[in-house]
């Protein structure tokens, strides 16, 4: 411990001790504590009691002052990060918090109130931002915040009790929410798919109608590799999806499913292997002769591949799909994504029992399943009335026209 005399401003003498104390717990660097006394017992008194304290709480009062927002944020995503999400999930997290970083990235987080927090939320359905933005919002906040009062940095959660505002339902929001809008009838579908044969560029044919048909998410489908198709059971196995941050068709990582479940092995129907098995075919033709002449050919055995080997991203599969419906009549807001509702109404409707459709599309959470389910089997039911109906009209007739 380093001791000394100072001076003050109104010329008096009083006695400054400095000693290194535990390293700060959020940011790892030295921790100088520094105190001051009439004397020096009472200095170095002062600087042992703190130093005591830092070692039973593990934060210096003057330390939380300064830990802004932003950096607890920074220390937080440090932990986040290693506890082995996917990089999709971090880039998330990464917008939530310059979203967050907006207002209260240079704040003091131990000056952070709730009434401070809900005023942004608030700012934030002012603002238009999308309910489903502002609920990931809340969440990554939430656990920033946890993460800050588990290490002493705060007292209370500024998120605790906060509301996200809900926006007022118009029609045409009811309308879009519908779910019959999100996936493809069977009218719907055949007008797709028949567009996809009359209009469709390379590749559209196999990747729409395998969509289609499997239920695969589009992310599955870009990642599939040759030796995960087995044409002598028909199966195809699901390991893995696709993750491309940029858009650059070199930096790509495969990644584990999106779930537990989301691991499966799927059957596969004839036509759509006999498709699948033509296009490995042109892909290992193709390869040989592209070889001879380019040393860069990347041989990964992509199913879905550039002339190159490298695969393609979901934003091209995406790209084509809005342009094969401008060939079409069908107006719903319709993505890659959809052929994964549309297969789970088709099994519905070919009578599936709704856990074995979960698990073929690998849904671990059956909410967005269960309502196609219920809603495909309703009009279901609806349309067996109708056709009983129909088979009996003239006797019903005879009720009406009875005297």
């Amino acid at each position: 411990m380093h001791c000394s005399k100072v001076k003050t401003k109104t010329g008096q003498v009083r006695w400054v001790c400095v000693e290194d104390g535990p390293r700060d717990p959020a940011t790892g660097r030295r921790n100088q504590i520094k105190r001051r006394g009439k004397t020096q017992r009472e200095a170095k008194k002062r600087v042992q009691d703190a130093i005591r304290s830092l070692n039973e709480d593990g934060m210096d009062t003057s330390t939380i002052k300064i830990m802004t927002f932003e950096r607890v944020a920074e220390k937080w995503m440090e932990t986040y990060i290693a506890t082995g999400v996917k990089r999709g999930s971090v880039r998330v997290r990464e917008k939530e918090i310059k979203i967050l970083n907006k207002y209260f990235a240079k704040a003091p987080i131990s000056k952070i109130t709730h009434f401070m927090y809900q005023n942004v939320l608030n700012d934030l359905a002012k603002e238009e931002y999308a309910v489903n933005t502002m609920n990931g919002v809340n969440t990554c906040a939430g656990m920033i915040f946890k993460y800050a009062k588990r290490n002493k940095l705060i007292k209370d959660n500024p998120r605790e009790d906060a509301v996200v505002p809900k926006k007022r339902k118009t029609i045409e929001s009811v309308k879009d929410n519908q779910i019959e809008n999100k996936y493809m009838e069977g009218k719907e579908l055949d007008e797709f798919l028949t567009a996809v044969l009359n209009h469709g560029l390379e590749l559209d044919k196999e990747r729409f109608f395998t969509l289609a048909f499997t239920g695969m998410r589009p992310g599955e489908l870009i990642a599939l590799q040759k030796q995960d198709i087995e044409f002598e059971n028909k199966t195809v196995h699901i390991a893995k999806t696709l993750y491309n941050e940029n858009n650059n068709m070199k930096d790509y990582t495969l990644t584990l499913p999106k779930t537990d479940g989301s691991y499966r092995v799927i059957d596969m129907d004839d036509k759509i292997m006999t498709l699948l098995k033509r296009l490995i075919h042109k892909n290992d033709v193709h390869k040989m002769k592209y070889q001879k002449f380019v040393d860069d050919y990347h041989d990964m055995d992509f199913v879905f591949q550039r002339n190159n080997g490298y695969p393609f991203v979901t934003k091209n599969i995406a790209d084509r799909m809005q342009r094969i419906l401008t060939y079409t009549d069908i107006k719903k807001k319709l993505t890659p994504h959809s052929f994964r509702h549309t297969h789970i109404s088709m099994m519905t409707e070919a009578g599936v029992e709704l856990p074995t459709i979960m698990k073929k599309v690998g849904h671990d959470d059956p909410d967005t399943t269960l309502k196609i389910y219920t809603h495909v089997t309703d009009k279901m039911k609806l349309r067996s009335v109708e056709k009983v109906t129909n088979l009996h009209s003239d006797l019903l007739d005879k009720i009406v026209f009875q005297n």
